[in-house]
């Protein structure tokens, strides 16, 4: 194409050359300028709204209307025993700033109230009073956690040689910027002073050395270490003491340090999971352990979180709403993407887990957009079900209705600021 427009352009300018050797050419008549049109303005492009790359909150990860409330398979039973969780819990949860973006504390108080009325039926207390929200792909991950029953005693008598510490008074927590002499970061970290400056709590290796011993901090004793490790990963548990009588205790704090999950450390290294007979759950860890007793320590000691401990009266454990957890009700969840409180509905490969929950606690591993940890409560069954349980399907979270019309003239505000951000530049 492009040689012959070439090959016609050549001979166009021999012609020309040609008539004007045989003829004079008159002079061109003057023309008149042509004026230069006015550029039209046009409206900018509403923008979308921007998502960050690594989102931090359920708002900021994007948030969708899910389906009716009156859709999901809710069972009487669970209706009834979500809505006395739910209940037990709205104290906290009207006064509790909510962190994930998706309410304000007075969005919850018509459910409050209704939720306390005589005679509500639970079945349409849900269906009337909230509207479900999918944040994200609403890919849901879901695992469990349940109340220990370990051997413990309240004295450190033969055979009871864990020590099972309460908080220590040198365990602080700090502003990390404030710490380090500077403006305030907003961000908290834990530790102990040393030289006027914050320094790493002693690690579990530490502990396990002896690092707070003959401080008089233990609050019993425990009979396994092992037991004791796992109780300690739960939060909570129940220590079954020599005269038959029964100690609660629960989680005070941590000590800061990270928590590294050795199931998946052991499974990495190819000790248990697939190739292996060792099934990739609570009781093959343990089964491993027992089996190599002299890898115990080092196993353990590579989680260096360490938990601490008060004793518990009445009803029990305790959730981070300050409301009893209940088995088969209660999830733990970050309450970056989950309002502490809310009702969630899981549809799970495991039909176990498939239901309505309410939210009332929270984990150190549980981070993230629809994670959930399930809590089963306590004896051998909870703890085999709890144990064995990794779930996928979809979560979605009930939130007081009007929650996402609100969200979405939020979200429009912050595109027309964008615009008009855009246009003054």
């Amino acid at each position: 194409m492009r040689g012959g427009s070439i090959r016609r352009a050549g001979c166009a300018l021999a012609l020309a050359m040609l008539v004007a050797a045989c003829a004079t050419t008159p002079p061109p008549r003057p023309t008149a300028p042509v004026p230069t049109p006015t550029p039209v303005p046009t409206a900018p492009r509403p923008m979308p709204p921007v998502r960050p790359a690594n989102p931090k909150t359920a708002a900021e990860t994007g948030v969708a209307a899910g389906p009716a409330v009156s859709s999901l398979d809710i069972t009487p039973d669970q209706a009834s025993a979500a809505l006395s969780a739910f209940k037990s819990s709205c104290r906290a949860l009207m006064k509790r700033r909510d962190v994930s973006g998706l309410t304000e504390p007075g969005a919850w108080a018509p459910a409050c109230t209704a939720a306390a009325a005589p005679d509500v039926n639970p079945i349409t207390f849900f269906q009337t009073q909230f509207e479900t929200a999918l944040v994200g792909s609403g890919a849901l991950f879901a695992t469990g956690y349940y109340e220990p029953e370990i051997d413990g005693s309240r004295s450190h008598d033969p055979g009871y040689d864990v020590p099972v510490y309460k908080r220590p008074p040198d365990l602080v927590e700090r502003d990390t910027g404030l710490a380090a002499g500077g403006p305030p970061s907003g961000k908290k970290a834990r530790g102990r002073i040393q030289d006027g400056k914050l320094v790493p709590y002693y690690d579990r290796a530490a502990i396990d050395a002896g690092a707070l011993a003959g401080q008089g901090l233990e609050l019993a004793w425990a009979k396994d270490p092992v037991e004791f490790f796992f109780l300690q990963v739960q939060g909570s548990g129940r220590l079954l003491l020599p005269d038959g009588s029964v100690m609660r205790i629960g989680y005070d704090s941590q000590n800061g340090r990270e928590y590294t999950g050795i199931g998946k450390m052991m499974r990495d290294q190819g000790l248990i999971g697939p190739g292996t007979s060792y099934a990739t759950s609570m009781q093959g860890i343990m089964q491993y352990i027992a089996d190599h007793p002299d890898q115990t320590r080092t196993i353990l000691e590579a989680n260096k979180s360490f938990v601490f401990f008060r004793e518990l009266t009445g009803a029990g454990p305790i959730g981070a709403m300050g409301a009893p957890v209940v088995g088969h009700v209660s999830v733990a969840a970050d309450p970056a993407f989950v309002p502490l409180g809310a009702p969630v509905w899981l549809s799970a490969d495991r039909p176990e887990a498939t239901g309505l929950w309410v939210a009332q606690d929270t984990g150190g591993a549980i981070k993230g957009a629809n994670r959930v940890d399930t809590f089963w409560g306590a004896g051998v069954a909870a703890r085999i079900t709890a144990g064995g349980m990794s779930a996928r399907g979809q979560m979605l979270i009930l939130v007081p209705r009007g929650t996402l019309a609100k969200l979405r003239r939020e979200a429009q505000e912050e595109r027309l600021d964008a615009i008009g951000a855009t246009s003054q530049r």
